[in-house]
């Protein structure tokens, strides 16, 4: 038997420990190799960071201020609503060359899909407050929500709230010059506006029209 070589408990003994380690080794990219395949990603394809991810993926973003606005033609659209009247339509007349007197503001007032409308028309001389309308947008057109005609008055989007000052005018008083004002807060609830408490205000007579609170009557 020259020419063998016995190589000894101690040599077997190393030789199968590597053949065990380079199993492992091979198991383990084997499974590596079967991860990556079937498109996985480990624990993060379960948990809250996978929920989180199509919550995210399905959520409708709010409109932005541009989309929600949708600029009208006020002339037209007082002139072509029924429910203004025909004293407030005669009046409507341009004071300079195409210039109507009417105020208009944009603002969300009745949380519809797009800004809702606030016009005051007014008088051409002392711009007096004729009427006061606010129109929400419903089915692809603009409709009357909110009138006011008792003159003097003017409506404006105040925080989010409908505020509308009427002017009143005691014995004596010239149109130019009031007594004072009701200001009253007008909230949309269940399709409509409510008005809240009023404040009431009278004009100090000896400093320039300024309005000094005084109690409700």
């Amino acid at each position: 038997m020259r020419g063998l070589t016995w190589a000894g408990p101690d040599r077997a003994l190393g030789s199968t420990q590597a053949v065990i380690a380079v199993g492992a080794a091979l198991a383990a990219l084997a499974l590596f190799v079967v991860a990556c395949g079937s498109g996985g990603t480990g624990a993060r394809d379960e948990g809250p960071a996978h929920a989180s991810a199509v919550a995210g993926a399905v959520a409708s973003p709010s409109p932005s201020p541009a989309e929600r606005y949708r600029r009208v033609d006020p002339v037209a659209l007082i002139k072509s609503d029924p429910e203004v009247s025909g004293a407030v339509k005669r009046e409507l007349k341009p004071c300079n060359g195409d210039e109507y007197p009417v105020d208009v503001s944009y603002g969300n007032l009745t949380d519809g899909p797009v800004d809702d409308v606030v016009v005051n028309v007014l008088t051409c001389a002392d711009a007096v407050g004729l009427g006061s309308y606010v129109y929400r947008r419903d089915d692809g057109s603009f409709r009357n929500v909110f009138k006011s005609e008792e003159s003097p008055v003017y409506a404006e989007i105040d925080q989010g709230v409908l505020s509308v000052t009427r002017q009143f005018y005691e014995k004596g008083d010239p149109i130019s010059s009031p007594s004072g004002e009701i200001v009253t807060p007008y909230r949309w609830a269940e399709g409509r506006f409510a008005p809240g408490k009023s404040t009431r205000r009278e004009y100090s007579k000896s400093a320039g029209g300024v309005p000094t609170p005084a109690p409700d009557s």
